[in-house]
């Protein structure tokens, strides 16, 4: 994945000519390098990101609703704005056809707007869903409650679970189960006593407190309620694998005979639990961590009923408070507040704009699709995402460090991906899903049903390999292991990234190094790990798996010395395949650059260079202001690196960055060529 994962929104093209070079002039004035977003007064070789966005930096600080502003930032602000005219447009549309995909947007998002009725109903959505889970008497109860609040899309308590392709037989979709039942962002929230995880604690408690009192329960129990839950989660939390370890393709795919899975948690017959959700028979299941659910065996009767029972009401409320009456989501944003630090609440149209796009993002995608996003742009994305594998080719042929046996099997999986751009060739259309105007809560739980049957559907079937990851409007790009695949919504093909006007140095700086970074996911730490078909199977012969480690390991070393905040850094191994996919990314959208006219070229625009320019597109990308809680936070949760680092962590260890900006011995980002770190 590229970076910031949220929101989402359509792209808007100029239908022309694409193929703009250096020899050509730009169809409009616009600055794709803009000097006064730069801060010229710093050298290159002592701060790229300040030289590069010095003054954009200044200038544009975090708004109030937000909790980070940058590049990413303002194109989602763009793109959710136009979302929002669409939705606004369908839901006042009164002939849209009953069942067209504008109808059904249309009252989706009307619901979702109508605050006044939610507000009038508070709790009232999820009375019997409490009523319920306060009932259970036994500890079979409560795994059946667990099984009966999933497939009716009320939560997912104690452990995830899905269905999805075999790591090691990708041809065929299976149930997994991951760990799970927490409700703070990470373990180590949990597990850790420094001043800023017990604030967060303390919040988190609050938090319970308040939802609790709200359904009219007495402020000393819900305090009661509070410790149970903090602390039965504490314990979910410490059977948990770590967020690297978890990156380990090879140690979460643990796969198990139904029947012999039941023998290692002896409380829980799987068998009659899966029927439960709706899965019968499948003899085989994966799971990621098996110590995990040797855990909560134990600690299903060790722990009361009664904590149960506050347990799966919790989940009912937690799951629930974004989508009630005004004190259900403002108790919910006070909360937020002290994980993010965002100052002020998102507005309303904008969190049910992107819950739409969550929610029935190819039905809204169809009409987005339609009114913004132009054919040239997905043709131009073609052309790019074929010489950006040219160029990954004829690197992947001149390494030194790699034989020609893994050579020729690198080669076959480049040549195996499959890219998917804008949208999908065949659409959800989300058959089934009833949407009412009058009911928003409802719509939410029918589409939640509507999902997860959806998603137990596909077993017994031949992998759909139409299906999309991220809905068309995200701003963000994927790639799949176990199908090989580079994803591209529509939603990023725009500035900065890409325009139809720019120079080539913009869009290979921009789109260009995205499609190289998704390209290097299949090269990874992880993603390496996986066959041209998409197999979880090794392919590299000893020495040279030996030897990409190593580099890996220069990798990581270089991002554990990022200071991001006080005394946090960023965790290089944790961020280590962002890291390959930046550092493959932006050499092969240089070489793929390096073949294009302006690329061979020395003509200047706006006074830089061409490698200037498309080094400044990298940077411009990557440029954010960030709030130090939601910093904080990202350290632990987030895989990608922050902006200042991405923006500096790869061209440092690429040649024609330094020829382009003339760096120097003695300049503080200089690194020693034999030290420079080469990998794709």
């Amino acid at each position: 994945m590229l970076g910031l994962v949220t929101t989402s929104g359509p792209a808007a093209y100029a239908q022309q000519n694409t193929h703009s070079s250096a020899s050509e002039a730009p169809a409009t004035k616009k600055a794709f390098i803009d000097r006064t977003n730069m801060d010229l007064s710093v050298k290159p070789g002592d701060d790229f990101y300040t030289y590069a966005s010095g003054n954009w930096i200044k200038n544009n600080p975090v708004p109030a609703k937000e909790t980070r502003w940058g590049s990413f930032n303002v194109l989602r602000e763009f793109n959710i704005q136009a979302v929002r005219n669409i939705l606004t447009e369908s839901a006042k549309n009164t002939s849209a056809v009953p069942g067209s995909v504008e109808k059904r947007v249309g009252d989706f998002y009307a619901a979702a707007m109508d605050s006044a009725a939610i507000d009038k109903l508070g709790y009232k959505p999820i009375k019997n869903d409490l009523k319920k889970a306060s009932k259970v008497k036994t500890h079979q109860q409560v795994l059946d409650q667990m099984a009966e609040m999933r497939v009716n899309g009320v939560a997912s308590p104690l452990f995830g679970f899905w269905v999805g392709q075999d790591r090691k037989n990708p041809n065929v979709m299976i149930p997994q189960l991951s760990q799970g039942g927490t409700t703070l962002p990470d373990r180590d929230f949990y597990l850790k006593n420094d001043a800023r995880s017990t604030k967060i604690q303390e919040a988190y408690k609050s938090y319970i407190v308040k939802l609790f009192t709200l359904t009219g329960e007495k402020e000393a129990k819900a305090k009661k309620h509070a410790e149970t839950i903090f602390n039965l989660e504490k314990k979910l939390a410490e059977a948990q694998m770590s967020r690297v370890e978890m990156r380990d393709p090879h140690k979460t795919y643990n796969k198990f005979a139904v029947a012999s899975l039941s023998k290692t948690t002896s409380n829980i017959d799987w068998k009659s639990l899966m029927a439960k959700m709706k899965v019968t028979g499948e003899d085989t299941i994966l799971v990621n961590n098996p110590k995990f659910f040797t855990e909560i065996n134990t600690l299903l009767t060790q722990t009361p009923v009664s904590d149960w029972q506050t347990y799966l009401q919790w989940n009912v409320l937690k799951s629930a408070a974004p989508y009630l009456s005004k004190p259900f989501t403002d108790a919910n944003f006070a909360y937020s507040q002290v994980l993010s630090g965002q100052k002020v609440q998102t507005p309303r149209w904008q969190r049910m704009s992107q819950l739409t796009d969550g929610t029935i993002g190819e039905l809204l995608g169809q009409l987005y699709v339609k009114k913004h996003f132009q054919p040239a742009a997905k043709a131009r994305m073609d052309e790019m995402i074929a010489n950006l594998i040219k160029a990954y080719e004829i690197r992947i042929k001149n390494l030194d460090w790699m034989s020609p046996a893994t050579k020729e099997k690198a080669l076959a999986k480049l040549h195996a991906f499959t890219p998917k751009v804008a949208y999908p060739s065949k659409w959800k259309n989300y058959d089934g899903l009833e949407i009412k105007r009058e009911s928003f809560y409802q719509n939410l739980r029918n589409a939640s049903v509507w999902g997860y049957n959806d998603m137990v559907s596909q077993l017994g079937k031949p992998v759909d390999r139409t299906r999309w990851g991220m809905t068309p409007a995200t701003v963000n790009a994927y790639y799949s292991p176990v199908m090989n695949e580079i994803v591209f919504p529509a939603g990023i093909l725009q500035f900065p990234f890409f325009d139809p006007n720019a120079d080539d140095a913009v869009n290979y700086g921009g789109i260009g190094a995205v499609i190289g970074h998704e390209i290097s996911h299949g090269f990874d730490d992880s993603g390496s790990q996986y066959d041209k078909d998409g197999t979880l199977r090794n392919w590299w012969t000893p020495e040279d798996l030996s030897r990409f480690k190593e580099k890996a390991s220069a990798l990581e070393k270089q991002f554990n010395e990022y200071t991001v905040l006080d005394t946090l850094k960023v965790n290089g191994k944790f961020t280590l395949g962002e890291n390959i996919g930046d550092l493959g990314g932006l050499n092969a959208a240089y070489e793929a650059f390096k073949m294009t006219k302006q690329g061979q070229s020395k003509e200047m625009i706006d006074g830089f260079t061409p490698d200037q320019r498309f080094f400044l597109s990298w940077a411009q990308v990557w440029r954010t202001n960030i709030l130090p809680e939601t910093a904080a936070q990202l350290i632990v949760t987030d895989p990608h690196s922050p902006g200042e680092y991405r923006t500096i962590g790869t061209p440092v260890n690429m040649d024609a960055w330094y020829e382009a900006f003339n760096v120097k011995p003695g300049d503080k980002l200089y690194k020693k060529p034999e030290d420079r770190i080469r990998i794709w």
